[in-house]
């Protein structure tokens, strides 16, 4: 259910190189919560630092909406970046198994293989 690669870059380079993948491969980033400090600005005592990508390709959401317009509550798609244990680790829950979990659609399952492969070519290229 889940792809997740370690990385030996700092958290910060990790991050700045997911971005850059994420634009390669033809998806844009609509936001990145960066809850690390998000919880810490809040007084909360949390130490690992955690982002958060939220990634689209317009086509593919578009696909998946015109199939199903509730689907909507599952886009876009989210990678992390987080550091635990002293390392950066880059992961994402797959799009197949979101998908699969809320439609039987044949369409809707070649979409998030689609956009599988896709993310996790981001996460490699990043890592």
């Amino acid at each position: 259910m889940y792809y997740l690669v370690e990385s030996s870059k700092t958290f910060e380079q990790a991050a700045a190189d997911l971005d850059a993948a994420v634009k390669r491969n033809g998806f844009g980033v609509l936001h990145v919560h960066d809850i690390g400090n998000t919880l810490r600005g809040k007084g909360v005592s949390f130490e690992p630092q955690v982002r958060i990508f939220e990634v689209c390709n317009p086509g593919q959401a578009a696909k998946v909406m015109a199939a199903d317009l509730k689907l909507n509550m599952a886009l876009p798609c989210r990678i992390s970046v987080y550091t635990e244990g002293g390392k950066t680790h880059i992961g994402m829950i797959k799009p197949s198994g979101i998908l699969s979990s809320l439609s039987q659609d044949a369409t809707l399952a070649a979409v998030a293989r689609e956009v599988e492969a896709q993310t996790i070519r981001m996460i490699d290229e990043a890592k």
